[in-house]
């Protein structure tokens, strides 16, 4: 599979990127999908939830009313939660939502999404490149350059390039991220992916094994 690779101005040149196509073109499998996208999203929750339960607000444990003979329902302090200002019946606790996931299982997810992207055509190449110094103005152009401005956007970028995260970091919707950091999450999320040149052969090297 090949694409053409485009300059930052959004031109095509006479290059072609290569694409391995157990990489990019593969049947994506959903399941694959939906797991990596849940434990993506479970790892980045804090899970410090917390409410208190009736040994843990303030209030006597005194009996506030003889057992029989009121007609009502018999109360053993004010901490009940039937009460205004009891405690919460099985409320929440601090827990850890992080689970498991084989690495296969994981590549397996990533190359889905990147075939998906490929078939749905808004995949692009652009030769690799930098900025002189951290200016949005400059990474708006290079987006409206791919007709991407003003939709999420990912740019898959070989190695950390300080100049281009910075330029990207005020605009919304737009996340720039090296080769080895790239989740199934954020390629499912965008509407437009931009592969920097020398992105593939690392996206390659990671998701062929």
């Amino acid at each position: 599979m090949e694409l053409v690779i485009k300059n930052i101005s959004g031109k095509d040149t006479k290059k072609k990127a290569s694409l391995d196509e157990t990489v990019f073109a593969i049947e994506p499998n959903d399941h694959a999908i939906y797991l990596d996208v849940k434990q993506h999203l479970a790892n980045k929750r804090q899970g410090t939830h917390k409410s208190k339960e009736r040994g843990e607000v303030k209030g006597s444990t005194r009996k506030i009313k003889k057992q029989k003979g009121t007609g009502t329902a018999r109360a053993g302090n004010i901490r009940n939660p039937l009460f205004k200002g009891g405690g919460r019946v099985f409320g929440p606790r601090p827990r850890d939502y992080e689970f498991k996931l084989n690495i296969k299982q994981k590549r397996l997810a990533r190359k889905s999404a990147l075939s998906y992207k490929i078939k749905e055509g808004v995949v692009s190449i652009v030769e690799d490149f930098t900025f002189d110094a951290p200016k949005t103005k400059q990474y708006t152009d290079f987006l409206t350059n791919f007709d991407s401005l003003n939709k999420k956007s990912l740019l898959i970028i070989p190695e950390s390039n300080k100049n281009v995260y910075l330029s990207s970091r005020n605009l919304q919707g737009v996340k720039v991220v090296m080769a080895s950091e790239i989740n199934t999450y954020d390629l499912m999320n965008a509407k437009s992916v931009i592969i920097s040149e020398g992105s593939i052969s690392k996206i390659e090297g990671i998701l062929r094994n």
